[in-house]
């Protein structure tokens, strides 16, 4: 079973292949719906020494940045490097 944890929003890494799939409108759309009914799913990192690289969940990173949160809630997964 993986553990929630909370990370520092600027210690996770979009890889720029991730970067390249953002859509500003579903980025919007999440934002407004963490602003009425909180952030339920955390977000997928894996751990690469002092920082965690982004596994999935780019358009959730991005709506806690459009709020202005420093943290974000992540699951650590082992994931192969691309």
């Amino acid at each position: 079973m993986m553990k929630k944890q909370i990370v520092a929003i600027q210690d996770v890494y979009v890889p720029v292949q991730r970067r390249q799939t953002l859509d500003p409108q579903k980025v919007h759309a999440l934002a407004a719906s963490f602003m009425e009914k909180g952030q339920d799913a955390p977000i997928l990192v894996r751990p690469d020494d002092k920082r965690f690289v982004l596994v999935e969940g780019l358009h959730r990173l991005e709506a806690c940045k459009a709020l202005g949160e420093t943290t974000v809630p992540v699951y650590l997964v082992q994931a192969r490097r691309h």
